[in-house]
């Protein structure tokens, strides 16, 4: 199967969940403990056996560009301060394999229009989709599990998780059947009205696709709140093409939302190997008092 070495961030959003932190800075950058949430993501497709990153940005976006390149007079100073540890920490944010892209949105008409906007940079090539603010515990990374099912059926993935029904008209919804040992999709709606959902399995932040959905994509009526919706052009793609629904092994944060990244704060700030134990310390000793 041929591999998959193109992944690409949708990044565009004005992150209105977070104002004002996100009025001049994206919630991509968002930090968790000391990484941005847009690294976690870049590091979940690395892993994945990626190289080409392709972000698509929109205004005031420019520090995620900035964060992915050579930093001189930062790695000089430190450099100078024989602050060694951290100099490496910086340098080795990217792989030296490692390719980015940045193609600005021009106007914010939904997730189907920012995957459309990659559409030169993919070309006829398969490619990942990965939204960061969907940021995914697990070992091996969710992306890196779907390549694996995506290496042996050579089908589009999408990667869900099961949500509580009350939520489905936040997400995309699937109905599967199994086959085959796969979860095999049979229809996915937009954000049903919880009455209406075929199913409680929700797609989360992950894809792998063909570049078909590009032509797809291109003819597609706008659909909610007047916006390009990637659910609909998946909905037509079903209709040509078999697609998988993986239900990958992880804990996902859904970092889109305060209550969401307070989780992930606290989970990864538990783990983290210069804080986590004093971290501990202190949520212990204020959940006493």
């Amino acid at each position: 199967m041929q591999p998959i070495r193109k992944c690409v961030f949708p990044v565009a959003g004005l992150g209105t969940s977070f104002l004002p932190a996100t009025k001049a800075s994206p919630k991509e950058m968002l930090p968790i403990v000391d990484k941005p949430l847009i690294q976690y993501a870049v590091e979940e497709a690395v892993e994945a056996g990626c190289t080409e990153l392709i972000f698509i940005t929109g205004r005031n976006k420019r520090s995620i560009e900035d964060h992915f390149d050579k930093a001189y007079e930062l790695e000089t100073e430190l450099a100078y301060r024989n602050k060694l540890k951290l100099l490496d920490l910086i340098q080795d944010i990217l792989p030296k394999n490692v390719t980015c892209l940045y193609i600005r949105q021009p106007q914010a008409l939904g997730l189907g229009h920012a995957v459309l906007c990659a559409r030169a940079a993919v070309g006829n090539d398969p490619f990942a989709v990965i939204l960061a603010d969907d940021l995914i515990d697990a070992q091996p990374g969710a992306l890196a599990q779907m390549m694996a099912v995506y290496q042996q059926t050579g089908h589009a993935i999408l990667g869900v998780e099961t949500i509580d029904y009350r939520d489905t008209g936040s997400y995309g919804i699937v109905e599967t059947e199994t086959r085959e040992g796969w979860e095999y999709i049979r229809s996915i709606v937009e954000k049903p009205h919880p009455d209406d959902a075929p199913s409680d399995m929700g797609v989360v932040g992950r894809y792998i696709l063909p570049a078909r959905i590009f032509d797809l994509l291109t003819d597609l009526p706008r659909g909610i709140s007047g916006e390009i919706q990637l659910t609909d052009a998946l909905s037509r793609l079903l209709r040509e093409q078999s697609m998988i629904a993986l239900p990958f092994q992880g804990s996902r944060y859904d970092c889109g939302s305060k209550l969401g990244y307070l989780k992930a704060t606290v989970a990864y700030g538990l783990r983290h190997p210069e804080v986590g134990e004093k971290f501990a310390l202190l949520l212990e000793k204020m959940r006493v008092e």
